[in-house]
């Protein structure tokens, strides 16, 4: 009898063991909260999440912690909104907490390049000279920073800006959420209307491929839209697994796009096909065998 309950209490300390350590497991493995913004560099993928209050680095399908804030308000990237690479490969990002746009030095640590001149800063974008385009939704109005910081100049007002975008000749793409929804503006300030009225339901982010086919991120929609040079809007992605895509980015002939509600990334080819990275363990149903 003393044989069968040492046994027994042997084999309960034994399946605690296996629990803990598949609980260890469990936690230890990184899991995206809400992602908004999305940079591509070659085969690395950088991830801005407002929930986590930082940065996530997917690399080869695999998700790290590259930066990790505080959930204290007024601190670095508490309020991180979006992320961008700059013309030297260095990693930029915009946080309303800290009014700030930041850029990161080689040890992974934010430097400030404004000295909150920056209020919302929703999307970032860099020209050839390397200087920065930043949408500051609390002044609406799209912010020019120099290459290494310093005080953000006026470029122009557009209510609602969002999503920006440098295609290859230079010109600046705005999307906004209210009245025009899509803008260019030249080099030397000249703005353009590309899509009039209000075609998109909420519209986000754009990104511009090198023959100046513009596509445009809508969240409420579950759409991606294409417009192709003097036409018109057409929905060419739509519907699950999007759910509410917000972030895009474009390298080549393959567009990104984070959906914080999919917590997923969609790389979509050419031809509008997608594939699927979770940023989430699968639930029991969907974990392999």
């Amino acid at each position: 009898m003393k044989s069968s309950r040492q046994f027994l209490t042997a084999c309960g300390f034994g399946l605690a063991a296996l629990v803990l350590s598949t609980q260890s497991e469990v936690h230890a493995q990184a899991v995206a909260q809400y992602p908004l913004s999305i940079a591509v560099s070659d085969s690395t993928i950088m991830l801005a999440d407002r929930d986590f209050h930082g940065v996530w680095k997917l690399e080869g399908g695999e998700l790290s912690a590259y930066f990790t804030g505080s959930k204290t308000f007024r601190t670095p990237l508490n309020a991180i909104r979006c992320v961008e690479f700059d013309s030297d490969g260095k990693l930029l990002a915009g946080d309303s907490a800290t009014r700030e746009v930041y850029r990161f030095d080689d040890d992974g640590k934010p430097v400030p390049l404004t000295n909150g001149g920056i209020g919302i800063a929703m999307d970032i974008a860099v020209n050839k000279a390397g200087d920065l385009f930043v949408s500051d939704l609390e002044i609406h109005r799209i912010m020019k920073v120099p290459k290494a910081g310093g005080k953000p100049e006026e470029v122009t007002e557009i209510s609602g800006c969002r999503g920006l975008f440098v295609d290859k000749e230079d010109h600046l793409w705005v999307v906004s959420t209210t009245n025009d929804q899509l803008y260019r503006i030249s080099p030397d300030g000249k703005s353009e209307t590309i899509v009039a009225g209000r075609a998109f339901e909420f519209p986000h982010t754009v990104v511009v491929d090198d023959d100046l086919t513009a596509y445009v991120c809508d969240g409420y929609a579950k759409t991606i839209w294409k417009i192709t040079r003097g036409g018109k809007p057409e929905a060419w992605v739509k519907g699950e697994p999007l759910v509410n895509p917000v972030g895009m980015a474009i390298q080549g002939d393959t567009i990104y796009v984070v959906d914080p509600r999919a917590v997923a990334v969609f790389a979509i080819d050419r031809e509008g096909k997608l594939k699927t990275t979770p940023l989430k363990p699968a639930g029991p149903e969907k974990a392999a065998p």
